[in-house]
């Protein structure tokens, strides 16, 4: 064990743990937000997610960007960043609407157990990122470099990277702009009530069908969101690259209380801070089982996650 690597070193790991961590979040909202809604585990997210990845990649080749080039001056490089962004909402917000149309929502008319849901969940997962592996190849998939890294500015004497904070900025708006949807708007209401009573909500009039269907969207938008930060970071992706990132973001919606748009949010953070401190004190091959033994901890120790799952205003 290495104590001392964390200590002289422990800002560069808290920055580099809420970067992870604010992905893990964005990724984790639409596990929750489906089961706010419908007591759905959607394993299929994961590949929503890594449809947004390539969303972000086919954004960059249609705009002929490639290798090590970068964006030459400030509106282009922010009109590149929104295009891609756009561009993985689509695509993840579309296959998520898709996949509860033609996967989920005739199991839901059948009234079908809650089994089949979670196999018809992990065949569409691997229906997804087969399919994608088949079509262009196992990658990896390069992504051309948009942003300089230079240093933006220091904390606590920790250099902060340009592409460090727009991860972290630009997830702390998507979760406080579906925070505020969920709670003010009249669709976010349904989905509220829905969560909360279904058959109550039906009889006030709440049609199900486009409840649910928003549902999706809005998780396949947070999705694609993440995708894109992810991608613009890492600068790589694979058609596999949903598998553990999406078990990870479950992690954080269960550590942080399932069913718990703010749960979530926490959730991500901490899985992200607890996995790069026990990187820096077990070594980098550790940095997984840290994380998952420290969720098993929380769990029998809080079952329902550290925030619980309580449903109502703030949350789906």
């Amino acid at each position: 064990m290495n104590f001392r690597l964390l200590v002289d070193n422990f800002w560069q790991y808290t920055i580099g743990g809420i970067n992870a961590g604010s992905i893990y979040a964005l990724v984790a909202l639409g596990y929750t937000l489906v089961y706010g809604v419908l007591r759905l585990i959607n394993f299929a997210h994961s590949e929503i997610f890594m449809l947004g990845t390539m969303g972000s990649l086919w954004a960059t080749h249609w705009l002929h960007i490639g290798g090590a080039a970068q964006a030459k001056t400030g509106i282009t490089l922010i009109l590149t960043l929104v295009f891609c962004f756009v561009v993985s909402a689509v695509f993840s917000g579309g296959s998520a609407v898709l996949l509860e149309r033609f996967a989920y929502r005739p199991l839901r008319r059948r009234k079908s157990p809650r089994l089949t849901f979670l196999i018809a969940a992990i065949g569409a997962s691997l229906a997804i990122s087969e399919g994608v592996r088949i079509r262009f190849g196992p990658g990896p998939f390069r992504f051309p470099r948009l942003l300089v890294r230079h240093r933006l500015f220091k904390f606590l004497g920790t250099p902060v990277r340009v592409d460090q904070m727009l991860v972290v900025v630009s997830a702390i708006v998507m979760m406080i702009a579906l925070d505020q949807f969920v709670n003010r708007s009249r669709m976010g209401r349904g989905i509220r009530a829905l969560s909360q009573d279904a058959e109550t909500a039906v009889l006030m009039g709440v049609n199900v069908d486009r409840v649910v269907s928003m549902t999706f969207l809005l998780g396949g938008i947070m999705a694609g969101g993440a995708g894109m930060l992810y991608i613009m970071f890492y600068e790589t992706t694979t058609p596999t690259v949903g598998f553990l990132l999406g078990i990870k973001a479950f992690t954080s919606a269960v550590l942080g209380g399932i069913g718990n748009l703010r749960g979530a949010l926490l959730g991500g953070l901490i899985l992200g801070l607890i996995e790069n401190y026990g990187g820096a004190v077990f070594g980098g091959k550790w940095q997984d089982p840290v994380a998952f033994a420290v969720l098993v901890l929380v769990l029998m120790i809080r079952p329902s996650g550290i925030l619980g799952e309580k449903l109502g205003r703030a949350r789906v």
